[in-house]
């Protein structure tokens, strides 16, 4: 496998948690808008070497989760923001311009220091 990108999580907003009781994860690289951050994982923000596509796989702290649906703006929206909402149902199609989906349990230990990396199989 091929890692396409990887970050680390340097600070989990206020609010950042609560949106994992509803299924999703938001990320925004450091420097995030001060009404948002609270409500995001902010990381340090790695170099997107490929657009995301179903069939990646996401790994959240050594635990991967396969790419199901990618929004038609997340992988620019990954580049340029590190700003994306993952979700962790499945979907096959995506909900929302700047949605993944992902299939598998919703991490609940990411936080400070954890890392976030995005795979390809060859």
């Amino acid at each position: 496998m091929t890692v396409i990108y990887q970050t680390t999580f340097t600070k989990v907003g206020n609010f950042a948690r609560d949106a994992l009781d509803e299924g999703m994860l938001i990320t925004f690289k450091q420097g995030a808008p001060a009404d948002l951050e609270d409500y995001c994982f902010i990381h340090s923000h790695g170099v997107l070497e490929s657009d995301i596509r179903p069939g990646d796989i996401a790994e959240f702290d050594s635990v991967d989760y396969p790419v199901t649906a990618v929004g038609e703006v997340a992988s620019f929206n990954m580049k340029e923001l590190g700003h994306v909402t993952w979700r962790f149902d499945g979907a096959e199609n995506a909900e929302y311009p700047g949605t993944i989906h992902v299939r598998g349990t919703i991490p609940s230990a990411v936080k400070e220091g954890s890392v976030l990396r995005i795979k390809r199989g060859e």
